[in-house]
């Protein structure tokens, strides 16, 4: 099987697993950065945003590890759709 039918699949099949982490990180981030600053809320009232956004609720040894995760994630999912786009265009410019 070519590479870069490969790195596909292994794209399409690692996207779920990474989006839902990062939307959780995503969502909650932004809603406590809104809370405090468009709606007033205060650091007590908005903690759990914060609680959730930074995966303490897993405890101290797991807070790390779903930080590390999601960065990797994040990462593949980056660089292998930059890799997959950029081959889309040097097929389009050789054809």
């Amino acid at each position: 099987m070519p590479l870069l039918v490969r790195l596909r699949e292994l794209h399409r099949s690692v996207a779920p697993l990474v989006m839902a982490p990062l939307l959780v990180t995503v969502f909650s981030g932004v809603s406590y950065r809104l809370a405090r600053d468009w709606f007033g809320a205060s650091r007590q009232q908005v903690h759990w945003l914060m609680v959730v956004h930074e995966g303490e609720w897993l405890g101290s040894a797991l807070e790390p590890l779903v930080v590390l995760l999601n960065a990797v994630g994040l990462l593949w999912m980056l660089i292998t759709g930059a890799m997959l786009l950029i081959e889309r265009w040097r097929r389009k410019v050789h054809s």
